[in-house]
């Protein structure tokens, strides 16, 4: 676990065994099948009840599958991002602390360390030729079932196809779904709608005519999967971004079989040429955005060579129906390069951050974009429209609110909707949007956006809920009774939001001093009968 300029660099072993000490790892030792039972079993903590806090990462390594055949390889599920704090051992920071960690290390990208062969871990076992066809190749590594039942096989899903621009040389890592065809044969799929960097590069293989090299990692250190799925620049390479992230370079080491730069700690790496002339079907899959991908035309990669580690370790993220591994593992690189782009890109120095809903909507569809006080409404409104235009398929719903409003919360967000947002002033379409990543409907191929300003557009009464000192003190007796542990969920207490007087604070104190009886005789002085019913009281001031 080596340190330097303060940062730890955990590899995937010595991620385990952070997990495990952290009380967040689950060891399951019993026979355990990976196309009917693994993906299931880990579901239910998603599925069942189970608070975030206590869903845990999972390690199987007794894998076998319907035929009987056993696998040597145990299976890491929910091990980089099960839970927040999970990720948080993983990154090595706060979650607080991560939208500064991923400005700066796409901001000041570290070119790696290249090793030779014979040093790198990831070559410690090799096959290539026959032995792909006599056990040893794509059929030997003990890949699950995501969604039984509807999955037609086998698909990696923490898998990290490395390939290259052909014109610059200059590498790209995309997280994308491989089909197990063959032992010597894997499936890509790269979200054309997503217009991933493997897919741009595919592109310009196909022009040149040639096949595209491609080296697919399965099994790393937790950083490199994080930054596998990060929205960096084009022309970035998602590596350098993994070694600014840890302080370091990363240790990389030429492929065997191509020429491709791949982690030299990787557990396990898959080498070979995908074609650009011929696609073939793939999938029925189930998808990050919650329903069955329909079968498709996708590529496939004619496999050169399988390498890994003596005592390999793979990973498989839980993804389709969010919250899932998949989700939290976006989430957070994804909210952060959002509010970078809007913060520092196109100047809107209010904007606080950027949050992405994600149980059920899978992060792409509705975001909430969060503003300090008595931001403009200019560049309010600036701010919704960049975001909705800042990717192809970014953002159905965009809600702007103030910092009261917890943005992750979806009953919070429709209660600034219901009372701050006004659908006649407030709410904008953009129509003619990408569909983006989505079940496919085949009679209206486009989208639209729907910008919704649910700030606050003056003064409003407080929130009614007790002060902060009076739920703090009831906290304090809720725990010495010996309740549940609490979670607050904002608002937990109330506050002002400018119409609260000296006279009502006045007025306030009294009663919780239990000397509420002056006030009810001062009301007595006030008696009127020119009014009626419901007339605010400070609307005859105004006039008086």
């Amino acid at each position: 676990m080596p340190k330097e300029n303060g940062q730890t660099y955990n590899g995937i072993r010595e991620h385990i065994k952070a997990l495990k000490k952290a009380g967040l790892l689950i060891e399951v030792d019993r026979k355990i099948n990976k196309d009917t039972e693994m993906h299931p079993l880990v579901r239910w903590q998603y599925r069942g009840g189970i608070a975030e806090n206590e869903r845990k990462a999972w390690l199987f390594s007794n894998v076998v599958d319907s035929k009987g055949r056993k696998y040597d390889i145990p299976v890491l599920v929910c091990g980089l991002a099960g839970s927040p704090a999970i990720y948080e051992i993983g990154i090595g920071c706060k979650l607080e602390e991560t939208n500064a960690k991923w400005s700066t290390a796409i901001e000041n990208p570290l070119s790696p360390e290249i090793i030779n062969s014979k040093d790198a871990a990831c070559h410690e076992l090799i096959y290539q030729g026959a032995d792909l066809n006599n056990g040893k190749g794509l059929d030997d590594l003990p890949i699950p079932i995501s969604t039984p039942g509807w999955d037609n096989a086998p698909y990696t899903s923490s898998s990290h196809y490395i390939t290259t621009d052909p014109n610059t040389g200059i590498q790209n890592m995309g997280n994308y779904r491989g089909q197990i065809k063959a032992p010597d044969r894997l499936g890509i799929n790269t979200s054309t709608e997503l217009r991933t960097g493997g897919y741009i590069n595919w592109l310009s293989w196909k022009e040149r005519g040639e096949k595209m090299p491609c080296a697919v990692v399965i099994g790393c250190a937790p950083v490199i999967s994080y930054a596998s799925v990060q929205k960096v620049p084009e022309g970035i390479d998602e590596l350098e971004v993994a070694g600014a992230l840890i302080g370091k370079p990363l240790q990389l080491v030429k492929a065997l079989t191509i020429d491709i730069m791949v982690p030299a700690d990787a557990e396990v790496v898959i080498e070979g040429f995908i074609d650009t002339e011929y696609l073939e079907p793939e999938a029925p899959f189930g998808e990050s955005h919650g329903y069955v991908n329909l079968q498709e035309y996708n590529g496939f990669m004619d496999v050169t060579a399988i390498t890994r580690k003596k005592n390999a370790v793979i990973t498989s993220w839980v993804s389709q129906v969010a919250p899932s591994e998949s989700s939290v593992i976006r989430r957070f690189s994804y909210e952060s390069r959002n509010t970078s782009y809007l913060r520092d890109t196109l100047g809107i120095k209010t904007v606080v951050s950027v949050k992405a809903h994600e149980p059920l909507t899978s992060l792409h569809r509705v975001h909430a974009i969060i503003f300090k006080r008595d931001t403009p409404r200019t560049e309010i409104w600036r701010a919704m429209y960049g975001l909705a235009s800042f990717r192809q398929s970014e953002g159905k719903w965009i809600i702007a609110v103030n910092e009261d409003i917890d943005g992750e919360n979806a009953d919070a967000l429709f209660w600034a909707m219901a009372y701050r947002c006004k659908p006649q002033h407030d709410l904008e379409v953009i129509k003619h949007q990408d569909a983006g990543h989505g079940p496919r409907n085949l009679l209206d191929p486009e989208d639209a956006s729907v910008l919704i300003d649910a700030t606050l557009k003056g003064t409003f009464p407080p929130v009614s809920l007790p002060k902060k000192e009076f739920m703090e003190n009831a906290a304090e007796i809720w725990n010495e009774l010996g309740l549940p542990k609490l979670r607050k969920e904002a608002p937990w207490h109330g506050y002002d939001l400018g119409e609260w007087t000296e006279e009502f604070e006045h007025m306030a104190k009294l009663a919780t001093e239990s000397d509420y009886w002056q006030t009810g005789r001062n009301n007595a002085q006030h008696r009127r009968k020119d009014v009626t019913m419901n007339t605010e009281v400070r609307t005859l001031k105004e006039n008086e």
